[in-house]
């Protein structure tokens, strides 16, 4: 019996003992965080699957794990050999986890959940499938404590300050923004669970979450006071009068509760139902008044100031310098000495170190030479990992984090001679990337419809790609965030509306399984381009400063310009990174900013 099959039987045995007859593990906290603290990394230790997204399902006589199109190779193969069965999300015969469980579970029966890390959409959607089902949904099982005897405590590392000139809003600015939009929905208190709308919240920064800054806590804003929720022991005395000469309180992690349910019946709450679980809902008396809406600062912190967007570029151009020295030392190995993906990860992670203001990896590098490319959330490890060597194309998606900006960027690289069909890949996903980069829009835009912009070279060459084009980036916090994301997937809401001092990522790709694949990547900020009678219109400034390999493009398949984009392009990063590197770095920075 594998690992797995022994935990997925023991979780049995834990359901069986509570009477339930499916349960259910989401990818989650109770802050719906996208990377998860060890406690919560329950969904991976039952399910041997280390992707950072899916949901497990477990019944008496099944296990299935749903997973979308991102995930499926690398599912595959680490569930062969065990029990689980994988669920492809978005394959036509393959029925979404919830109408699955509305198919297959039977009048009372009783499916469970842990509550405090399912989101209140998927706490409703749950709910209705089981009452469509004539079952009961019940939220208070955290089989997890029952089965998982190693399992982590709460994360301790301590919080600190983000101080100036990097944090260029003050705490106090920041809460009266978060007030005035309370009193807009006409709010007295407001419950936060999102780990990065509370740091930027209250400009403090952790390590609690790999790769993303970020401290575990709730915060409760009232309109003269706050109350920040954390575990005993992170915030220091110093820190402490710090937070209280801006009226904000600090209390035990596991007081939120309490506090929630301690409202009292003339105070309506605010609270994001997409930022906040079915655990946190239910603490609170059912007869406070309440406004459903998003949270003011998700919308507040997607919009970088002026000084925050300077800052941002100096962070890019020291990135930039980093990517420099690493591929210079890149080309100048290969061929000389053993390089592996592990090799790649190790020396781009060493060049950023070097660099002033860097922190630590905004997420986990992707080094994928050919096959492996094709998996767009590949990670090699010491078990499973190719060298590079022979021709084809290596894709490397990285980024740091900066006390004054998070990178994301990825370039796909010359390996010995790529193919023909190699070249028009990576030559449409130029195209779609050039295209993007070049769009203006009306400010207001939904960012979802955007998305066809990219596409539309990629569709022409008969090609499509799975995952988004674009998601939102924070300022030294997640890599990943919101409201806005370029995806034709995604509803075109209002919250998505495309605003000034945004950053969002560009990153069309192409994926050959088992043979390639090429993405490529750079940030860009939304900036004000022109008015005129007919409205306001943004356009994107492009951040990330890093030259594209000219060796892997098929020229006749470029307009004129297109390549004058891609000149223009060199010619800035070369004036930008040229001050900040010397030697060989500067030569292969002199050489890869050439005009085709």
């Amino acid at each position: 019996m594998s690992s797995t099959d022994a935990r997925i039987a023991q979780l049995r045995q834990a359901m069986s003992r509570r009477g339930l007859s499916a349960y259910v593990v989401p990818s989650s906290d109770p802050h719906l965080s996208e990377y998860l603290p060890a406690r919560w990394q329950g969904r991976r230790w039952l399910s041997g699957f280390t992707g950072s997204v899916g949901t497990l399902v477990v019944t008496a006589d099944f296990a299935g794990l749903w997973v979308d199109s991102r995930y499926w190779v690398q599912a595959e193969a680490q569930l062969a050999g065990t029990c689980v069965q994988l669920m492809k999300i978005a394959l036509a015969t393959t029925p979404g986890h919830v109408d699955w469980l509305a198919a297959n579970t039977k009048a009372g029966e009783v499916i469970g959940v842990d509550g405090q890390v399912l989101g209140l959409g998927a706490f409703r959607a749950l709910s209705a499938a089981a009452a469509s089902a004539g079952a009961v949904l019940e939220i208070r099982e955290d089989l997890l404590d029952d089965v998982w005897k190693d399992r982590a405590g709460l994360p301790d590392a301590p919080i600190y300050e983000h101080v100036a000139p990097e944090a260029c809003v003050s705490r106090a600015d920041k809460l009266a923004q978060v007030r005035e939009g309370m009193r807009a929905h006409g709010a007295d208190v407001h419950f936060i669970s999102t780990l990065d709308d509370i740091a930027w919240l209250f400009n403090l920064r952790g390590a609690d979450v790999d790769y993303n800054p970020v401290f575990v806590g709730h915060a409760l804003v009232g309109l003269d006071h706050a109350t920040l929720f954390v575990a005993d022991g992170k915030i220091d005395d110093a820190l402490r009068a710090v937070l209280a000469r801006d009226g904000v309180e600090v209390a035990g992690y596991a007081q939120a509760a309490d506090a929630l349910a301690s409202l009292e019946l003339d105070q309506k709450l605010l609270i994001d139902p997409a930022r906040v679980t079915c655990g946190v809902f239910h603490a609170m008396d059912p007869a406070v008044p309440r406004v459903e809406a998003i949270n003011p600062s998700t919308l507040l912190k997607s919009r970088k100031t002026d000084a925050e967007l300077a800052n941002v570029r100096q962070a890019m151009a020291q990135d930039g310098a980093a990517l420099c020295e690493f591929f210079s030392w890149f080309e100048g190995a290969l061929g000389n000495e053993t390089i592996t993906e592990l090799t790649i990860d190790e020396q781009i992670t060493a060049a950023r170190a070097r660099r002033p203001a860097y922190v630590c990896p905004s997420f986990a590098t992707i080094a994928g030479f050919n096959a492996n490319g094709a998996m767009p959330h590949y990670r090699a490890t010491q078990e499973s990992h190719a060298a590079i060597e022979g021709d084809g194309l290596l894709l490397i998606d990285s980024g740091g984090q900066y006390l004054g900006g998070t990178t994301d960027i990825t370039r796909v690289v010359a390996v010995g001679t790529p193919s023909a069909d190699q070249k028009v890949d990576f030559t449409l996903v130029l195209k779609g990337m050039i295209a993007l980069s070049r769009a203006s829009f009306p400010r207001g835009t939904p960012s979802p419809m955007l998305d066809a912009i990219a596409r539309a070279p990629i569709w022409e060459g008969g090609a499509e790609y799975g995952h988004g084009t674009g998601h939102g980036v924070g300022y030294f916090l997640n890599v990943h965030e919101g409201p806005q994301v370029i995806s034709y997937r995604a509803a075109p809401g209002p919250h998505t509306a495309m605003e000034p001092g945004m950053i969002t990522s560009n990153e069309p790709g192409i994926y050959r399984p088992g043979r390639w694949g090429v993405r490529i990547e750079n940030l860009v900020a939304n900036r004000a381009w022109l008015t005129s009678e007919l409205g306001e219109f943004l356009c994107f400034e492009t951040l990330t400063l890093c030259p594209i390999d000219t060796r892997c493009i098929e020229p006749s398949l470029m307009r004129a310009d297109e390549i004058a984009w891609l000149n223009d392009y060199h010619k800035t990063v070369f004036e930008r990174l040229s001050p900040l590197v010397e030697g060989e770095a500067l030569a292969w920075l002199e050489r890869r900013t050439a005009a085709i």
